[in-house]
């Protein structure tokens, strides 16, 4: 019997091995985003996530806390250092230095979208917003998201599975809208202005 115990035991043994292996192998989100826009996690140049957030949502922060392996608990001050916040909502740095931004409210926006590679907001963004945005349509389509960064864009994973459609969990409408990335907008040409300068018109004279 001992013998027999003993292959299962080695079996065992290589499934956590692999399962351990997976797990160091599987990159971690830079970004997570909650499901109302309230909560935002922030991967900083340490390595670690910093919260920048408008609700005290403890049990989600701790979520987070263990899905990265992460010993902190909630309340931990480092886990809002390098965060800037006012009553407009608030930033902080990506390793690359890039900001991500949580726009609470209206008037906010048109200074994140100026400054920051991300925004993050409940509200509908303004479709000219020069950074990339996760705003109401595309949480209240996927819910919450995490980002891992692909380049200067992110690959987006959402909890929400695209086209997914059940009893407990039904598609929203405008569900393909949205895809598995975000991307850096390209700046739009401003239309040449065909007004004849004064020069131009005096020379005619």
């Amino acid at each position: 019997m001992g013998l027999l115990r003993t292959p299962l035991r080695w079996s065992g043994a290589l499934v956590l091995l692999a399962a351990i292996l997976w797990g160091l192998s599987v990159r971690q989100p830079d970004i997570l985003i909650a499901g109302d826009g309230a909560s935002v996690a922030v991967r900083g140049g340490d390595g670690r996530l910093h919260a920048i957030r408008a609700s005290k949502d403890g049990f989600l922060l701790r979520e987070w806390l263990a899905a990265d392996a992460d010993p902190r608990d909630a309340a931990n001050a480092s886990l809002a250092s390098g965060v800037s916040c006012d009553e407009s909502g608030c930033v902080a740095p990506l390793a690359d230095g890039r900001l991500v931004a949580l726009s609470l409210r209206i008037d906010a926006l048109t200074d994140d979208c100026s400054r920051a590679a991300l925004v993050v907001t409940a509200r509908p963004a303004p479709p000219d917003c020069a950074a990339m945005v996760v705003d109401r349509p595309r949480l209240a389509s996927q819910g919450a998201l995490a980002l891992t960064q692909n380049g200067e864009g992110f690959s987006v994973q959402a909890v929400r599975a695209r086209g997914a459609s059940r009893p407990w969990l039904p598609a929203g409408a405008g569900e393909g809208d949205f895809d598995g990335s975000l991307a850096p907008k390209t700046a739009v040409p401003r239309n040449r202005d065909a007004t004849p300068s004064e020069a131009d018109l005096l020379a005619d004279d």
